[in-house]
């Protein structure tokens, strides 16, 4: 063998074993196995970032990982919430409670379901057994106060909503302001309108965007037989929440009651255009024949002055 071909074998050798060490002492590829945990943390940040599809496709890898998962049951129940799901959410948060019994917060979102789909007698029977579990969960006194609300229950509804100020933690303003708002509306309905409005102002003074607020004490100064708060209130509604139809109406209204026909006129001209851009023909309907009565009535207002 000639000088140059042993050269040549001894580089292509030396290359090959140089090759095959680099790739023995090469960094090995990890595979990192995804836990429950993981999949439970990756649910969660996409609910936080609203969506809420790839949640429940997270929570039903931890399900499938552990089939008696109860938190994984009660967090897909939110993400159902969430998507308007309420069959769906209740069924979850019913598996949730089988595999523990004292999850306080599968009643307590239950309980939303079943308030959502018009229940509020359910609703109640799961808010007790979350309060039963959690006597300080303010959340509990306050959504069975709205539950019993929606069950005519008025006065009982008042002491939940009285419990929950109590029982809440220094939060923000606005959820204060949410609790006295809906006391308000419970003590309205209870013809009870000084109390009513004195929620009602503790409300805006809370949160002065509310327009919630706003229209409701509107329509506690209406009760009063106080027009000019009633229209200063519409008024505000409508900076806030400038499309909303119907309060240019209620509006309408009040202004016909202190003498502003004009202004009234143009209230409900604006309302019936909103109803007909919005797709609600029978309350167009309805605005249009309202306006057709108004202007009549301006009109023999007018002829009876002039005599």
């Amino acid at each position: 063998m000639s000088n140059f071909l042993r050269l040549l074998i001894s580089v292509i050798v030396a290359f090959s074993l140089t090759f095959l060490t680099l790739s023995a002492h090469s960094s090995p590829i990890l595979i990192t196995k995804i836990t429950v945990g993981d999949f439970l943390e990756f649910g969660v940040d996409k609910m936080r970032r609203g969506d809420y599809q790839e949640a429940i496709k997270n929570f039903n890898q931890a399900i499938e990982l552990e089939k008696d998962l109860a938190v994984a049951y009660s967090d897909r129940c939110l993400a159902y919430l969430q998507l308007q799901d309420y069959h769906q959410a209740i069924a979850d948060c019913t598996q949730s409670i089988n595999f523990a019994p004292d999850n306080s917060e599968a009643y307590l979102n239950r309980g939303l379901a079943l308030y959502r789909q018009g229940d509020y007698p359910g609703a109640i029977v799961d808010y007790n057994r979350a309060i039963a579990l959690k006597p300080y969960d303010f959340r509990a006194y306050y959504n069975r106060g709205l539950a019993r609300v929606g069950d005519e229950k008025d006065s009982e509804a008042i002491l939940d909503f009285n419990l929950a100020l109590t029982q809440i933690p220094q939060v923000g303003s606005l959820l204060l302001a949410d609790i006295y708002n809906d006391r308000g509306l419970a003590h309205l309905v209870l013809q009870d309108t000084q109390a009513a409005m004195l929620d009602f102002n503790l409300a805006i003074r809370l949160n002065a965007n509310d327009y919630r607020a706003y229209f409701n004490r509107a329509c506690a100064c209406g009760r009063y037989g106080d027009d000019f708060g009633a229209v200063r209130d519409f008024s505000q509604v409508i900076r806030l929440n400038p499309s909303n139809a119907q309060v240019y109406v209620y509006r309408g209204v009040a202004r016909y009651q202190l003498g502003y026909h004009l202004g009234a006129i143009a209230d409900l001209q604006k309302a019936s255009e909103y109803f007909e851009n919005q797709g609600k023909r029978v309350a167009y309907e309805k605005t249009l024949d309202l306006l057709k009565n108004l202007r009549q009535q301006i009109s023999s207002v007018t002829e009876i002055a002039l005599f």
